[in-house]
């Protein structure tokens, strides 16, 4: 896919987002999401946020009240983007801004493509409801998590798989673990998430069942608990 091509697919599945969250009931909206401490309408507000990124001011003030963590400046930004919003309002919008090629300064468009993407099924699939991906800006944004280091470490925490998609023509990785499957079910595998291992097959899904999912979390003290600090963007789904 083209640059012309993913932010067209971007701006569908913005909507296509929104589309979904209209449906959801107002407690839905606080139903945990697939990223560990993150509701449903945060994950939506991070979404929503990717084209209207804060100034650089109003960064650096967020980067010294969450210690310098990227991680925890994401979560935190999120949260407080959610709680001063309507769900109405968040879907608002995420239709307003669907169009929009504004960008964070620390990202680019085939980092928001597979962002979109996983996000989407991150409140989806806890919800049960069913949410297409389009298949082949899965296969885009697996090229992409493949060849990328932070925050997946994909080709690292998956060295020893070969990965074959049944949908599209794709395949990462070498060894004598195969895992196979359609390729939205292999994006999620990509970006640390579990919860479509059951739509994968092969003999490397039981080894990769047993391995973490991603580096350990770090956590801070909330109310007594301890809460991660990562981003929607390092986070997944614990089983």
């Amino acid at each position: 896919m083209d640059c012309e091509q993913t932010w067209r697919v971007i701006e569908q599945e913005r909507v296509h987002l929104a589309d979904l969250l209209d449906t959801l009931a107002d407690n839905e909206w606080d139903s945990p999401s697939l990223c560990v401490g993150w509701r449903v309408r945060d994950v939506a507000a991070h979404v929503a946020l990717a084209p209207q990124p804060p100034g650089l001011a109003h960064m650096l003030v967020e980067g010294i009240r969450a210690h310098g963590s990227f991680h925890r400046l994401n979560h935190d930004i999120s949260v407080r983007h959610a709680d001063s919003r309507s769900s109405v309002a968040l879907v608002t919008e995420l239709r307003d801004h669907a169009a929009s090629r504004r960008l964070p300064a620390v990202t680019n468009y085939r980092n928001i493509l597979y962002d979109t993407l996983v996000h989407a099924q991150d409140i989806a699939i806890p919800l049960r409801r069913q949410h297409p991906m389009p298949s082949e800006a899965a296969r885009a944004a697996a090229a992409r998590v493949w060849t990328m280091g932070w925050p997946f470490w994909a080709r690292r925490r998956l060295a020893g798989f070969r990965l074959n998609a049944t949908d599209v023509e794709w395949t990462a990785g070498a060894g004598p673990h195969e895992i196979s499957g359609p390729i939205d079910a292999l994006l999620l595998l990509l970006t640390g998430r579990t919860a479509a291992l059951d739509r994968l097959t092969g003999p490397g899904v039981p080894a990769v069942t047993a391995r973490p999912t991603g580096r350990p979390r770090r956590t801070r003290q909330v109310g007594g608990q301890a809460m991660p600090t990562h981003s929607a963007d390092d986070q997944r789904e614990d089983t």
